[in-house]
């Protein structure tokens, strides 16, 4: 049989026939879940994150430490294999989490790990925090996916060329060049916003000059150390980044709309679990980005009877990508058969909130006393959904309830503080004004007027929230 071939491009044809399918940008399903249940779920916290993230950082000082005082020796080479392996492999883990904003409640420190690691992996930080919003929008939909990595008619022979990052790796800083020369391609302006592209150019300079400081340090010195401690971890400790994010999406369906069939979850052992931050808990994820890394295990708990079962090893999801990609190699249109349940009542997006009756007029009135710290009800005025919550210091607050980026219900995400974090992206706006505060989102959402006794209106035009 000829394999028939795919363009995978998110700039190709492929991309105006997933929208013309109704794919791009599409309603998703949600597994149900208590409410109160996800408001503890999304809870974050500095503490657990702070914990993992000094031992990971001990782990690659040391070994850096460890294997530049044994260079000359063999004993060299163990040291910076397990080196490159932490930083240029399980840096990804890090990046992803802290990219969403999820691992740390407080901001700046999610981007204290965010921006190091973006540069261990050689992922230009905008340019991928972007490609990464993109993934989550539509996640193996082909010609809107950018992070598909292994498109059909896959080999066996190419998954094994990935774990040496030999093509992958050298592509990512020659792309990074590019830019920093503001060589943008139509990837890129179709992924990341204009007001973004000079963040884009000026992050791929710093990462440019970095890589020829440290190529200079090596001719002065005559010697391969230097790239092997910086940049070279990229290369050749990227085998470890492969090897669990092998196990996210390959061989699965593409271009459905259920995070169930085109994602696995992985039953994984303590120590790969963190080294891979949870993320072996991969469906769960996808459905629920605003909970934090370290609770997904209770987030399975939870909805585990609403997924197809996990696979109990990494050795059993090998065996299964392995299999699928030899029947694929063959037949591209080949399934994997999941037992997916067939879910009573299954909603596209998961209720987290009260909803009162819709309002008739221009005000209505909620039950405040029943709104707890950090918790959100829904209520509607002339139509419009609105969001009522109470922030840490008791104070109310109303703001519409839909993303003005990714049209998703914002009383399904989290609230964090004075934001509320969209479930979708992990784009934030503070409540007291509107205003956006977390990329993605850019436009303001408007705010309501209300009091103690419970009375929602809207304010007069002139008091919503302006763009900043």
């Amino acid at each position: 049989m000829t394999a028939a071939v795919r363009d995978y491009s998110i700039v190709g044809p492929e991309r105006d026939q997933a929208v013309e399918a109704g794919r791009a940008d599409g309603e998703w399903f949600q597994a149900d879940i208590d409410p109160a249940r996800m408001r503890e779920l999304t809870q974050r916290t500095n503490l657990r994150p702070a914990i993992d993230m000094v031992i990971w950082l001990g782990l690659a000082i040391g070994l850096g430490v460890l294997a530049w005082s044994l260079r000359g020796s063999w004993w060299a080479v163990p040291a910076f294999v397990a080196y490159g392996a932490i930083v240029g492999g399980t840096s990804d883990a890090r990046w992803h989490e802290c990219g969403h904003g999820t691992a740390f409640r407080t901001s700046w420190l999610n981007d204290l790990i965010y921006y190091p690691a973006s540069f261990f992996l050689a992922r230009e930080a905008t340019y991928w925090r972007w490609s990464h919003f993109r993934h989550h929008t539509d996640t193996i939909i082909v010609g809107r996916d950018p992070e598909i990595v292994f498109p059909r008619p896959p080999s066996l022979g190419a998954f094994a060329l990935t774990y040496t990052n030999l093509v992958g790796g050298p592509t990512l800083m020659a792309g990074t060049i590019r830019h920093a020369f503001g060589r943008l391609d139509d990837v890129t302006h179709e992924l990341v916003p204009s007001s973004e592209i000079r963040r884009v150019v000026w992050e791929a300079r710093v990462y440019t000059t970095i890589w020829m400081a440290t190529i200079v340090w090596a001719v002065a010195t005559t010697s391969l150390y230097p790239l092997l401690l910086i940049g070279g971890p990229t290369i050749y400790g990227a085998w470890a980044m492969v090897f669990f994010g092998a196990t996210q999406h390959t061989g699965l369906r593409e271009d459905t709309l259920d995070h169930r069939w085109s994602t696995r979850t992985v039953l994984m052992n303590p120590i790969f679990r963190f080294l891979y931050l949870n993320m072996n808990y991969h469906v769960e994820h996808h459905m629920f980005p605003a909970v934090p890394y370290h609770r997904l295990p209770q987030l399975h708990a939870e909805i585990a009877d609403q997924l197809a079962p996990p696979l109990p090893s990494t050795w059993a999801a090998y065996r299964q990508i392995v299999g699928a990609i030899r029947e694929q190699s063959v037949d591209p249109s080949w399934e994997i058969d999941l037992a997916v349940p067939d879910v009573e009542g299954a909603r596209g997006a998961v209720v987290q909130g009260f909803e009162w009756p819709s309002g008739d007029g221009a005000e209505v009135i909620v039950d405040v006393a029943s709104i707890g710290v950090g918790e959100m009800r829904r209520t509607q005025i002339d139509g419009a959904s609105v969001v009522v919550c109470r922030i840490d210091d008791g104070s109310l607050h109303a703001v519409a309830s839909r993303c003005t980026h990714g049209d998703a219900e914002l009383a399904d995400g989290a609230l964090i503080g004075c934001e509320i974090e969209c479930p979708k992206h992990n784009g934030r706006f503070d409540v007291r004004t509107g205003a956006p505060t977390r990329r993605p989102v850019s436009e303001p959402i408007e705010t309501f007027e209300i009091d103690g006794s419970g009375h929602v209106s809207r304010k007069p035009s002139s008091q919503k929230a302006a763009k900043p």
